[in-house]
């Protein structure tokens, strides 16, 4: 492991703000005060995205017919907001027939597949799919709609592959052509901006006032968009930074829906404390919890919900999934260590990567286990359960400076008949291998990444902002570097590197430890926490 401590330049950004927090943005590529901004004002606009208002004419098409109008999302936390943001948006335009449906991941897989058309067809008979946070590969899924006379919006934000499907209207940052200055939306952005572009469209023909309903306004939506980006993991660039910081700061001041109310309850956080951690580490993994043991309609329902009974109701029962969920995944993580020792790799004999696989384990879990061997191991890992009786699904994460779809592309033509399908970014991915086959795919990922990845991407690496001068360990100074929020992807919370004596120390409440420190070279005692310490 490298410790490394950046202190860039700093002279691009307003002399007015403290050096400390000039260091901090300069560390995370801010390099002026425009940057900095985080009002609505400074949104990049909608009709920047491609197709985005043939998008708010198909839309507008379907209300004015009343037709049914079919959302379907993903399974995930984003494909839940986007689903809840989508719903809730239409309705309030005055969409008669609007619905949802979400696959159930252990049914049928990912994204507007035949399989869920079929569903979809059968029991909802939609005028119209409007697809979330996914879409964007399922060629076979919108062929498939089109023979039944449905017309297809993809909105997404995942990469495109070399054919896109052919829906009426595709709008993803991220298609080819398309010149939004954000490729980061997460698929809640996406659809956020659709819902602002059929709104612009709907005020230009009166239509509230011919309704006589009042105007939405957008940025009631945005503790959704808050939340689906945070869970999503996407990087925070500009825009994102913007969405996230109004969305948050709603939510603080209790402009909030009840259903992430109720999130937040069960998950005993304060709303007038509420941070970007929170989101991405309370509420968005009990949302979460859903899709990977059950089926998101629970999550869905409980960010519609419209009243704090039900809202509650809900959230509990997802507070009991994600509990759920945590024991399977500590037994899994259980039989990883296991599996170590018995391969005798621990953290200084470890391979290029890492691939495991136990008939036992939950297809719903392997994600997030992958993730956290990840970051104990710093290796790109894969994790495999069992989908049936021949085959196994496999759910990755990379590390930085390893695109794992590439390297998964890599494999599938040096060996074309090992890999069933794949799909994913540089960062996460999943797959179908047959289960014969597992030794043998492991073998050929680690081949192509020892051949292909250089060997200082295997170092873990840990930047931080420098070193603190004993004035600047100040709660004033703590309390601006809060304001900085929202941190995640891309812009990570800020951490500073610095030797202490340790003058006392006591344990709290059996799993904490408070200290007394004095700094090198200086006289100030600084008390301190480590959360959660390992006592063994």
């Amino acid at each position: 492991m490298e410790i490394i401590s950046k202190a860039e330049d700093i002279t691009n950004l307003p002399q007015t703000l403290p050096p400390l927090l000039r260091r901090i943005y300069a560390n995370r590529g801010i390099k002026d005060a425009q940057s900095i901004e985080k009002k609505l004002t400074q949104l990049l606009p909608f009709h920047a995205l491609s197709n985005i208002n043939q998008a708010a004419e198909l839309i507008f098409k379907h209300m004015q017919a009343q037709n049914r109008i079919l959302i379907i999302g993903d399974f995930d936390a984003d494909g839940a907001t986007s689903t809840a943001l989508a719903m809730q948006a239409l309705q309030d335009f005055g969409a008669k027939q609007v619905d949802f449906l979400v696959p159930n991941r252990f049914e049928y897989g990912y994204g507007l597949t035949p399989e869920i058309v079929e569903e979809a067809h059968k029991s909802k008979q939609p005028h119209l799919i409007i697809t979330v946070d996914n879409g964007i590969a399922n060629l076979s899924g919108v062929e498939r709609a089109k023979q039944y006379g449905i017309d297809v919006l993809i909105t997404d934000h995942h990469l495109p592959a070399a054919e896109l499907p052919k829906a009426d209207v595709i709008v993803n940052p991220n298609q080819p052509g398309d010149q939004f200055n954000s490729k980061n939306l997460a698929g809640v952005g996406v659809i956020f901006y659709v819902m602002l572009a059929v709104r612009q469209h709907l005020r230009t023909l009166n239509w509230f006032e011919q309704q006589k309903l009042a105007e939405p306004n957008m940025a009631d939506y945005l503790d959704l968009v808050a939340l689906g980006t945070i869970a999503d993991v996407v990087p925070l660039d500009h825009n994102n930074r913007i969405l996230v910081h109004q969305g948050l700061g709603r939510m603080r001041h209790a402009k909030i829906r009840p259903g992430i109310r109720a999130l937040a309850q069960v998950a005993q956080k304060r709303l007038e404390k509420l941070t970007s951690r929170d989101l991405g580490f309370a509420l968005g993994p009990r949302l979460n919890a859903a899709g990977r043991l059950e089926d998101m309609t629970i999550g869905i329902q409980c960010l519609l919900a419209k009243d704090e009974t039900t809202a509650l109701q809900l959230a509990q029962k997802l507070q009991a999934l994600n509990v759920e969920r945590r024991e399977i995944e500590a037994k899994m993580q259980n039989d990883v260590t296991k599996i170590m020792e018995n391969l005798h790799l621990n953290q200084t004999h470890i391979p290029a990567s890492l691939c495991f696989y136990e008939k036992t384990w939950h297809q719903g879990v392997i994600g997030i286990l992958a993730s956290r061997i990840k970051e104990r191991y710093h290796r790109p890992v894969i994790a495999f359960a069992q989908a049936d009786t021949d085959t196994l699904k496999g759910s990755g994460r990379s590390i930085r400076g390893l695109h794992l779809r590439d390297v998964l592309d890599l494999v599938s033509k040096q060996a074309p008949n090992l890999i069933i399908k794949f799909g994913g970014h540089a960062m996460a991915a999943g797959l179908t291998i047959r289960r014969e086959n597992f030794q043998t795919f492991a073998k050929a990922f680690n081949q192509v990444i020892q051949q292909h990845v250089d060997k200082d991407v295997l170092q873990q690496r840990i930047f931080t902002d420098g070193e603190l001068t004993p004035e600047e360990i100040s709660l004033p100074l703590a309390k601006l570097i809060a304001n900085l929020e929202p941190w995640g992807q891309g812009f990570p919370e800020p951490q500073f590197i610095g030797e202490f004596a340790i003058i006392e120390q006591r344990l709290l409440a059996g799993k904490h430890m408070r200290f007394s420190l004095k700094m090198t070279g200086a006289n100030k005692i600084i008390p301190a926490v480590l959360f959660n310490a390992d006592l063994n």
